[in-house]
Order: C-alpha cells, then sequence, then structure tokens
C-alpha cells in the first residue's frame, strides 16, 4: 500500500494522450514540458488532510517570480491549467 508521502515523491500518471511530459526538479515537484520540449510551467505535489494536491505555476519573467495557476486534485486538471493558460 502506498503512503500519502510516497504518493508525492513518485510522477503522476496523466490521461493517455496528453500531449505534455513531465521532467523530475525536486520531490514533489515538475516541469511540464511540452510536444517540442518548452517549460510551459510547473506541477508541484502538496499533502492536504484528505489527500494530494497539485499546485499549477508558472514562471513570470517580467518580475522574475512563479505565478501561482491555481490548486487542483488532480494532477491532469492543474496540467490543462497550465497548457490551455497560454
Amino acid at each position: 500500500m502506498t503512503t500519502l508521502f510516497e504518493s508525492i515523491e513518485r510522477e503522476p500518471r496523466l490521461r493517455l494522450g496528453t500531449p505534455v511530459r513531465l521532467a523530475a526538479a525536486a520531490t514533489g515537484l515538475w516541469r511540464v514540458l511540452d510536444a517540442q520540449g518548452l517549460i510551459i510551467g510547473h506541477l508541484e505535489a502538496h499533502l492536504e488532510g484528505q489527500g494530494v494536491r497539485y499546485g499549477a505555476r508558472r514562471f513570470h519573467a517580467a518580475s522574475r517570480t512563479f505565478r501561482e495557476l491555481g490548486e487542483f486534485w488532480s494532477a491532469d486538471d492543474a496540467v490543462e491549467c497550465l497548457r490551455l493558460g497560454r
């Protein structure tokens, strides 16, 4: 049986056919790359009382900071936010 902590260490499984790939950046953090290999944002897993939440964030070059785009119960939803919010 997988513990909650172990579930944030493993790369989330995305829906089949999702046109991105994930590259590990740190424990519970992945770069989201599009089909051309460009980074479109980051996916971060957080432990919540009810399970794992996934945060979507994107680097904003002008301010040199990351912008939080939202928190989701599904890694697929967080990645869709990054893909469609370009």
